[in-house]
């Protein structure tokens, strides 16, 4: 109830991201390969940007 009006962290948005990212690049493979491995690709940014906040 406390964390109830916690702001997320920066992480915490892209992590949220590159989860919803891969959800639909696993949905897509399954109806179009072309755009699964975009949405991968993007997934792929967002842990990268995920990475360099960690550093």
């Amino acid at each position: 109830m406390f964390g109830l009006f916690k702001k997320k962290s920066e992480a915490e948005k892209l992590q949220s991201q590159y989860e919803k990212l891969m959800k639909e690049a696993f949905t897509l493979s399954k109806l179009d390969r072309t755009k699964s491995d975009e949405k991968y690709a993007e997934a792929n940014e967002v842990m990268k940007k995920i990475e360099a906040l960690q550093e």
